[in-house]
């Protein structure tokens, strides 16, 4: 996060706008620009077969789809059919031979530098696979519940009534035939949904269950020393408000200083005013049960930790490849370099250089997950057929 103006520069700035009047910011709009390999700093010291796993997991989602199905919004990665030959030779690569992976992406793509209008840099953020603890049914702790989709709750992708509207869902029940807006986090919290039996489980802290929406999936650790898993199910369509801004408008926290790990620490320490602050964020999750390998992404795939980003699907395709550049204080020299490839979304993820970096699960996949607000860049590589394409029509 950019940190704050010192006061100096505050007032200076007041004045300059004062004096120019309102700066109106343009609509946000994704624009590209090629470049090449060796421009990517840090390209040569990523061990780019760390991703491969999740490229070849893109890959089986874009199998399924019919030859002339567009990838991203416009077709801006092509079509499934520009993927079969890219993915062939993904499939067939031995990750262990690092220097044919590194190969196979200098051949076969060509990295575009995303910017916002002229914006390059954004904000770059972390989750990661809750840890709750809680029980089937209601017992001893285990008060707070973790919801299942209602039967009447309809989301509709609105993508699929107006080409522009790719990316975009709303969400609400269907009432004298129209849809109107379903409950609120207050309105659920207050019992707006109780006696349906949507309880999946209980859990012994509602500042987890929240976190857990807002990571969208988890593990329940079971008094008998089971673990299932959670996976998103659905989402009540109210926006999302992150009560990290709610605490600084507040002033309860310093904008510096706002973490998921500061945030936790304030709800569990102000208990009689940590309901209200939740409340303040009208979206609620819903979740199921999952079997197999997860959690899985909006491309319907399991997410990799380390490896796969959530972006802004009215900009961006999932399956693409992104090599990202941030400064982060917590990596290596202070830079963030890594290839990654887009399969998930999510409420907060709004832009066109914007993102969310899965990091796993457990202890440190959380600390590193609260602790990242990163600043920078990605670049997002399009097989040489489409860019060739692209680049004919540009």
């Amino acid at each position: 996060m950019t940190p704050f103006a010192r006061a100096a520069g505050a007032v200076l700035v007041a004045l300059g706008l004062l004096s120019c009047g309102p700066q109106k910011k343009p609509p946000d709009r994704l624009t590209l620009a090629a470049t090449g390999f060796d421009r990517l700093a840090g390209w040569r010291e990523d061990d780019l077969s760390a991703a491969l796993p999740a490229l070849r997991r893109s890959c089986e989602a874009v199998a399924k789809l019919p030859d002339e199905h567009e990838i991203g919004p416009r077709g801006l990665a092509g079509t499934a059919a520009d993927w079969r030959q890219p993915c062939a030779a993904a499939e067939a690569l031995d990750p262990a031979d690092k220097d044919a992976v590194r190969r196979f992406f200098e051949a076969g793509f060509v990295p575009y530098r995303l910017a916002n209008n002229d914006e390059a840099e954004g904000l770059f953020t972390g989750y990661y696979e809750a840890e709750l603890h809680g029980a089937r049914s209601r017992e001893g702790p285990f008060t707070t519940p973790i919801l299942k989709r209602p039967p009447d709750l309809v989301m509709v992708e609105l993508g699929l009534f107006r080409p522009d509207w790719r990316g975009q869902r709303i969400a609400g029940r269907v009432e004298n035939g129209q849809l109107k807006p379903y409950a609120s986090r207050a309105d659920i919290e207050r019992g707006a949904l109780a006696k349906r039996g949507l309880e999946l489980f209980w859990v012994d802290d509602p500042v987890d269950a929240f976190f857990l929406q807002i990571q969208g999936s988890g593990r329940i650790l079971l008094p008998d020393g089971s673990v299932v898993q959670l996976g998103y199910d659905g989402q009540n369509g109210r926006p999302y408000v992150p009560i990290g801004k709610v605490l600084v408008d507040r002033g309860a926290l310093p904008r510096e200083d706002v973490t998921m790990q500061s945030i936790r620490a304030w709800l569990h320490a102000h208990p009689e005013e940590a309901a209200a602050v939740m409340d303040a964020n009208p979206s609620y999750v819903f979740f199921r049960e999952m079997k197999g390998e997860g959690p899985i992404g909006a491309e319907g795939v399991p997410l990799t930790p380390g490896r796969s980003l959530a972006v802004d699907r009215a900009f961006l395709p999932l399956g693409v490849p992104l090599w990202l550049d941030l400064a982060d204080d917590k990596a290596p020299g202070g830079r963030l370099r890594r290839l990654v490839i887009a399969q998930d979304t999510g409420g907060a993820i709004r832009g066109p250089v914007r993102g969310d970096l899965f990091w796993g699960y457990g202890p440190e996949a959380a600390r590193r997950a609260g602790m990242m607000k990163d600043r920078g860049a990605y670049y997002m590589l399009l097989p040489r057929a489409v860019a060739a394409r692209r680049d004919a029509t540009s």
